[in-house]
């Protein structure tokens, strides 16, 4: 299970950076249910083994392409994410005093914040994530930036869980004459 977890989560990962172009300094934000994966009600079966496979296969990826990584925690936690202190730092993110737990805060963001040797928590991305993917249907388009493209990753599901992502553009300002790069 835990193979196939990892190529599910490399392969919508890769996908999604393949749609648009990475530059090193980004961030990505992932939201995710691990209870979604497993095939149980959100918010109900929370699992930080899961969350422990799941993000064993995002560190290589986002390592790879020099980005930020951003967790979104759950409703419990205000969607409160989990982050580096480098990266609040380099985004300028307002930090918040909450322990993410797997009851509170969800699997992901939990084993995120542990994983994490400088973790903080941070109350909103202020619409700053580059790149986004949401394992579950658990919503994370307010911390992208605009204009987002959403992607529709070809019916891939992480477990059992349903998943898409999306990406930023520049937004297109100008009238009928106007060029484009």
């Amino acid at each position: 299970m835990s193979q196939l977890l990892q190529s599910q989560v490399y392969e919508s990962l890769t996908r999604l950076f393949s749609a648009a172009e990475t530059h090193a300094g980004e961030l990505l934000v992932i939201g995710g249910s691990t209870s979604a994966v497993l095939g149980e009600e959100i918010g109900k079966a929370g699992d930080a083994a899961t969350a422990r496979i799941i993000l064993s296969a995002v560190y290589p990826l986002v390592a790879k392409h020099g980005l930020y990584l951003a967790v979104q925690g759950c409703e419990h936690v205000n969607r409160v994410l989990v982050t580096s202190a480098q990266a609040a730092q380099a985004f300028s993110l307002e930090e918040v005093n909450v322990l993410p737990t797997t009851v509170a805060g969800g699997a992901l963001a939990s084993v995120y914040y542990q994983d994490l040797s400088d973790a903080v928590t941070v109350s909103s991305l202020r619409q700053r994530a580059t790149f986004g993917l949401d394992i579950g249907g658990v919503l994370i388009g307010m911390h992208l930036r605009p204009v987002v493209v959403p992607l529709h990753l070809g019916g891939l599901k992480i477990g059992k869980a349903q998943v898409s992502g999306g990406y930023t553009r520049l937004a297109k300002i100008g009238g009928e004459r106007t060029s484009y790069r």
